[in-house]
């Protein structure tokens, strides 16, 4: 469930709470972040059945930019942090990717990488321009042609290249329309309104990055 409908009835609740440093953001700060990002894809000039890549280690911006790229329509595949440059060119490449956004910590191969993609940096690297610069005059309201949009994943290419999983954009275009990970997180493990979900791994996977 988008965490736009929880923004409207819990602003300031915990969306995310960081195991690590105990970082708390709540719906409504993830709420706004997702719009800043998806208002920035838009000026950056793309548009619904769009790609982007994120190649991101773990951290709270990964939620902003996966929710922010979903109601803006787009295609975000999430590549492996822990891939060669060969690789992450390969997959945005066969994606069709439009735009990277890569956490600066991966140094080296953010230098190694030949894409003639956009890139953006969470952090600061050298001839990355920095995201959080990019996003800091976006407005935090909703962009006028919102959809929902959805992941693209590879296989590990461990008998071959990787191969990416594309499948349409979601019939009903609502953000808030049903989802069927939340029909079964609810039937078989009973979670609740107030659960609260532990998530170690990492999101680049399809279970962490769905859950």
């Amino acid at each position: 469930m988008h965490p736009f409908v929880h923004a409207k009835n819990k602003p300031d609740h915990p969306a995310i709470i960081m195991g690590g440093s105990g970082q708390v953001i709540s719906y409504d700060a993830l709420n706004r972040g997702s719009n800043r990002f998806a208002q920035f894809l838009r000026s950056q000039g793309l548009q619904i059945g769009d790609t982007i890549a994120l190649c991101l280690d773990n951290c709270p911006e990964y939620f902003e930019l996966v929710w922010g790229a979903h109601r803006a329509g787009l295609f975000y595949v999430a590549v492996s942090s822990r891939l060669t440059a060969a690789e992450v060119d390969y997959i945005i490449a066969d994606s069709g990717a439009k735009m990277i956004i890569a956490s600066a910590s991966l140094g080296a191969m953010l230098d190694a990488l030949k894409n003639g993609a956009q890139r953006y940096a969470l952090g600061d690297h050298p001839g990355w321009p920095p995201l959080a610069a990019a996003l800091a005059d976006m407005p935090d309201t909703p962009i006028a042609d919102e959809r929902a949009g959805t992941d693209m994943l590879y296989s590990s290419g461990t008998t071959g290249q990787p191969k990416g999983v594309r499948v349409p954009l979601p019939e009903n275009p609502a953000l808030d329309g049903p989802n069927l990970l939340v029909s079964l997180a609810m039937g078989a493990f009973g979670f609740t309104e107030g659960c609260t979900y532990l998530s170690p791994a990492p999101l680049y996977h399809a279970a962490p990055l769905r859950w």
